[in-house]
């Protein structure tokens, strides 16, 4: 019976990559980053509407938080409605967006009276919102 050899002459090879250990790490750091909540928390408590789909914001921004009974906080210091342009523009020290936290039972006009504040500083606004609950429609 005849044998046969398979041998080809090389040494095994007895190092071990690390390029693959830092490619999973690597791939594991981004999944987090991308699947961890970004949204800073404000210092005021209000209840936020629900909407189907929330954008996460920007970490350079202005927090202009209104509560239902119309008071406005401009990071978290209260100013009178009629002061709100210059509490704002006080507090942008080169941020170019603005972040509502309106109650869900805050009036429109104060909603507006944010915005016309950011149109007249030229900044963007963004409004502050809870995630809604996925509904069962099946």
């Amino acid at each position: 019976m005849a044998s046969f050899d398979f041998s080809t002459g090389r040494k095994a090879m007895t190092g071990f990559s690390m390029a693959s250990l830092t490619d999973i790490v690597l791939l594991l750091l981004i999944f987090f980053l991308l699947t961890s909540s970004f949204v800073t928390q404000n210092g005021l408590r209000v209840t936020l509407p629900d909407v189907a789909a929330a954008a996460p914001l920007e970490q350079e921004y202005v927090a202009v938080t209104i509560e239902a009974d119309g008071t406005f906080y401009v990071d978290d210091l209260e100013v009178p409605s009629d002061s709100l342009t210059a509490a704002v523009d006080a507090a942008r020290a080169g941020r170019t967006s603005l972040a509502v936290y309106a109650d869900a039972d805050a009036l429109v006009k104060d909603l507006a009276a944010v915005a016309s504040t950011a149109s007249a500083l030229d900044m963007r606004v963004s409004i502050a919102t809870e995630a809604a609950a996925p509904s069962d429609d099946s």
